[in-house]
């Protein structure tokens, strides 16, 4: 098909690292009070099921050493702080083939360093930039701290994912504000490659499990005006396990769908399963080419805009045109 749009998406395997968080979002099914960390014989299983994936998304609660127990789980398994048992997992998973992606909430400018050598590409949803009653006792979530971490990624030059959470309380213009502050900040670093338009989804057992998500005519709404603010080279993603059918988003503008795994379940919203690739293509009815992608985008694999320690794999998984090549 001649000039066909493009549609894209990564291949990933999802690595839930720890669920301990220091924040308390009140809508938050994957933070735990008797929290967990899997150790290396856990992500060697997983990753070595994942044969056919580009990308390791690494996710986790935020500052989870904070927590008493994860603290001395990984002192037991060698390490003075998460951020050094970090490290050794991007090390380990790039000599396994994979492309790590980490989210990791809050960092400091030196830890966002450190993670760039081994990270295609990272990121940190705003969620929104006001502050907000469901985050009150989340420190992580106030809105200038998230702003200023996105920020000392753009002045890294690391490839980054952002995004809004829809549905949490806030109004539209508060959706409307927060896009215009993403837009601000990639016009001013150019290192926003996708900004998800994520719809809540409500939890059982958390403070709002009776508050109701937001309707596919409300998401559609922030999708187009998500398109008509964010710059042209700003890619909009919308999780095809979080709507019911990807055609209007696509559409409206979105034109990445994010990670999609064939042996790991989306550990945020365990509750909807990531659809296969051939419903997604049914549900483009052949007016978009569906094409996948490296966790880092074309254009920055032609900017340079990677970490040494990744530079070898990113030629070996990119075709001509910095998409995955099909070998």
């Amino acid at each position: 098909m001649e000039h066909s749009v493009v549609v894209t998406y990564s291949r990933n395997v999802f690595l839930p690292l720890t669920n301990a968080c220091r924040n308390e979002c009140k809508y938050c099914g994957f933070r735990s009070s008797n929290p967990v960390i899997m150790d290396f014989d856990e992500i060697k299983a997983v990753l070595n099921k994942a044969k056919g994936a580009s990308e390791v998304l690494l996710t986790f609660g935020e500052r989870p050493d904070v927590h008493r127990r994860i603290k001395e789980k990984l002192g037991e398994m060698g390490y003075s702080s998460f951020m050094d048992y970090l490290l050794d997992v991007c090390r380990f998973a790039i000599t396994k083939g994979f492309l790590p992606h980490t989210n990791a909430g809050v960092l400091d400018k030196g830890e966002l360093k450190a993670l760039r050598r081994y990270n295609a590409s990272m990121g940190l949803m705003l969620e929104q930039a006001v502050e907000l009653e469901c985050h009150s006792n989340s420190p992580g979530k106030k809105p200038e701290v998230r702003i200023r971490v996105i920020k000392d990624a753009g002045k890294l030059q690391i490839p980054f994912t952002t995004g809004i959470l829809v549905g949490i309380g806030e109004k539209m213009e508060d959706r409307i504000y927060s896009l215009e502050v993403i837009a601000d900040i990639h016009e001013n670093y150019g290192h926003i490659q996708e900004v998800i338009i994520q719809n809540f989804s409500p939890k059982n057992g958390t403070p709002m499990e009776n508050t109701p998500p937001p309707t596919a005519q409300e998401m559609l709404e922030v999708v187009k005006a998500a398109r008509r603010i964010l710059p042209p080279d700003v890619t909009i993603q919308i999780p095809p396990n979080l709507v019911e059918d990807i055609y209007p988003f696509v559409k409206a503008g979105a034109r990445d769908l994010g990670g999609i795994s064939d042996i790991t379940p989306d550990y945020i919203n365990p509750e909807h399963p990531w659809p296969e690739l051939d419903r997604i293509e049914r549900c483009l009815r052949g007016e978009f080419v569906l094409k996948e992608r490296l966790p880092i985008y074309p254009k920055y694999i032609k900017l340079g805009w990677y970490g040494n320690e990744v530079s070898h794999l990113i030629h070996l998984l990119s075709d001509e045109e910095g998409y995955r090549c099909r070998n």
